[in-house]
């Protein structure tokens, strides 16, 4: 299944890499470096089948975008899953408190990131 994924990360290496893997699977990969340039692309166009959200980003954070995406009824509905360095104890509870669908921890594995993906996406239907 392609899916149409919007990647938001600041790190140009981790950003590369899950965006070529996903795109080695048959995906449309759309990147962004901030979340302020996230936000301007899903303004112009909504829809997307996931979003992949680091949280440590210049200007805005990841988790502040995840509330405004899922505050917005034309967002809503879109899949966001942290992807993010910061593991530690609570981090996933607060992604998810944010309103994030899951909670991937970095680095990511080129072997098992496409299926965390695939699963992500069956969820949504």
């Amino acid at each position: 299944m392609q899916a149409r994924i919007l990647i938001v990360d600041d790190n140009a290496t981790n950003l590369k890499l899950a965006a070529a893997t996903l795109r080695y699977e048959g995906h449309e990969v759309i990147t962004a470096v901030d979340a302020e340039s996230a936000h301007s692309l899903i303004s112009v166009s909504p829809e997307f089948d996931l979003i992949l959200m680091d949280v440590s980003l210049p200007g805005m954070d990841g988790l502040t975008l995840t509330k405004l995406l899922k505050a917005d009824p034309r967002t809503a509905h879109v899949p966001i899953v942290i992807l993010t360095a910061s593991a530690m104890r609570g981090d996933e509870l607060n992604a998810r408190t944010a309103g994030a669908d899951g909670f991937i921890a970095k680095p990511i594995s080129v072997g098992t990131f496409p299926q965390l993906i695939a699963e992500h996406l069956r969820q949504r239907g």
